[in-house]
């Protein structure tokens, strides 16, 4: 009787299975083909896989067989991948940087959200984007942006708006890995300063280690434990969001489901930050929980993408833009003010 009632539970379980397969293995795909470009010629594979994803739209219309399984990992894999983060996530590690420079960081993601909040009606823009936006540029890029997108109240723009986010932010980071480093040179930083302004200010993780190590070992290794500590805020951060959003009742029958107080990722990323500050967590499934991290977060960008109309995403305008380079340019100004004043 057991093995019967196990091959019916089955039978929708294969059927659900197959029905989601081809999706996932299209932005499996897509995310694969991003990875390939950035290794041999030296691209963002975020923006790869983003850009790659929106040229196949049309795998997400209505009636596509892959449509299901695009939408599921849109959602599933990406929740998946944040929690992977905190595998990286530790007190030592706030602790081993001092905690002047940690206030400093904690503060400046803080500032720059209340920022972003202020100024976003100047450029006609509501109080979800400024979240988003605020939250990618203060945090961790394009991670942050998609962490930030699943608690938010939905509404008909969410994906358009978490799409032009992602690209805006990861061409940012591209342009700052660029520029801070000869930036800290001219400004006169010593390794440990320049490290500690290029994690403090741009916005995706590959980024800041590009940016750090081409200066020197020393700076490199800083401004990753400086970005890591950005990365740790995102927990905090999301379940703020998702607690004043449901406290204040922003999020009404017309904008979308009521988001939950605690989501599922959260947990996970607590969970594993908590076992790792523990040292429960042995340093090669640390580097493991990572690297899958990466990947699963690429996959899901991969489908967002396929998700998103380009057409529809450049009908955010020139504002949306401004205020995003606005946030960069105040997270960069608050980051190097901090310097100056901790001496």
């Amino acid at each position: 009787m057991v093995v019967v009632m196990t091959s019916q539970l089955s039978v929708p379980l294969l059927s659900r299975l197959r029905e989601l397969f081809p999706g996932f293995a299209v932005s499996a795909l897509v995310a694969a083909t991003a990875q390939f470009l950035s290794e041999h010629y030296g691209a963002p594979a975020m923006l790869m896989a983003l850009l790659l994803g929106l040229a196949l739209n049309f795998l997400a219309e209505e009636g596509a067989k892959t449509a299901p399984g695009i939408s599921m990992t849109a959602r599933t894999v990406l929740r998946l991948g944040v929690a992977l983060l905190g595998a990286r996530i530790s007190v030592e590690m706030l602790a081993r940087l001092g905690w002047p420079l940690v206030l400093l960081v904690v503060a400046g993601v803080v500032a720059t959200i209340l920022f972003a909040l202020a100024v976003a009606r100047l450029f006609g823009r509501r109080w979800r984007f400024a979240l988003l936006t605020g939250g990618a540029v203060a945090i961790c890029g394009a991670s942050a942006a998609m962490a930030i997108a699943a608690v938010l109240p939905r509404h008909e723009r969410s994906e358009r708006d978490l799409v032009f986010t992602v690209l805006s932010v990861t061409v940012l980071s591209t342009v700052a890995m660029v520029i801070y480093p000869m930036l800290t040179g001219w400004l006169g930083h010593d390794d440990h300063k320049a490290g500690v302004f290029l994690g403090g200010t741009i916005h995706d993780v590959a980024q800041v280690v590009g940016a750090g190590f081409s200066i020197s070992p020393e700076a490199g290794e800083t401004a990753t434990l400086v970005k890591l500590i950005r990365v740790s805020m995102l927990a905090p951060v999301v379940l703020a969001f998702s607690v004043i959003i449901r406290a204040r009742g922003l999020a009404g029958p017309a904008e979308g489901a009521r988001p939950p107080l605690l989501p599922g990722f959260v947990l996970g990323f607590l969970a594993l930050a908590a076992l790792n500050s523990l040292g429960l967590v042995p340093a090669g499934i640390a580097a493991l929980a990572g690297d899958l991290s990466r990947w699963c977060l690429l996959v899901a960008i991969a489908a967002v993408g396929i998700k998103t109309s380009l057409a529809r995403m450049l009908e955010v305008g020139a504002g949306a833009i401004a205020l995003l380079v606005l946030e960069t340019l105040f997270l960069g100004g608050w980051v190097m003010a901090g310097l100056h004043l901790l001496g």
